[in-house]
């Protein structure tokens, strides 16, 4: 787990709908929000922007268990959706689930490719990364949630791809892919042969005509 806290305050928000949501974030700039799931009844919340949008700025927020402060009672959840506008700076909704210590999470996880500037196949092999994912998705409990997953690519070589079934994942974290079978281990990174590369085959010397 990351060793970043995340504390965030959230009002109770009494009146739902289009109209109110918009009249939330012009007049008191505040992000109307949702809080689910825990077996538990919704309930409609608002956060103010300015503190919702400060914290969006660390990776780890997303894939963190967060403590949502609801008019001095503190829920543990994470962050599972969020809406911003398609042209402007501005955060239009946001959904939090509940997270209980015994069940366990289905969580986006941000992936952290390391050792790419001294890759093997691209340091010796004139070979190039291609990132084919960004992110796995895991199950575990929220205690094991890790903040991301490290990809180590110093070994890798031209032509080699590393599958989900390749990341090297904590303990009590398990891929949610995997878990439907071998047909889902897709790929999430290779090291691709360099265009034009001396193997390419010479195109052959045009035969002139005959006298």
């Amino acid at each position: 787990m990351s060793k970043e806290d995340f504390k965030i305050n959230a009002n109770v928000r009494e009146v739902a709908g289009k109209g109110a949501s918009r009249r939330l974030r012009r007049v008191a700039n505040e992000v109307p929000g949702i809080v689910y799931g825990d077996d538990k009844a919704p309930q409609n919340i608002s956060i103010n922007h300015h503190e919702l949008s400060r914290h969006l700025e660390h990776e780890a927020f997303y894939s963190h268990v967060i403590a949502l402060n609801i008019g001095g009672k503190t829920e543990n959840v994470i962050l599972k959706d969020l809406q911003r506008h398609p042209s402007k700076v501005q955060i239009l909704h946001a959904d939090f689930l509940r997270v209980s210590k015994t069940k366990k999470l289905h969580v986006n996880v941000p992936l952290h490719f390391v050792n790419e500037d001294t890759c093997k196949g691209v340091k010796l092999g004139g070979g190039s990364i291609s990132h084919n994912m960004t992110h796995v998705e895991v199950s575990c409990l929220a205690s094991d949630l890790p903040e991301y997953i490290e990809v180590d690519l110093a070994d890798v070589d031209v032509g080699q791809i590393l599958h989900i079934s390749d990341l090297k994942l904590p303990k009590g974290v398990e891929s949610v892919a995997l878990g439907h079978g071998a047909d889902h281990d897709l790929p999430v990174v290779s090291v691709n042969k360099a265009k034009g590369g001396s193997d390419t085959e010479e195109t052959p010397a045009a035969t002139p005509p005959s006298a």
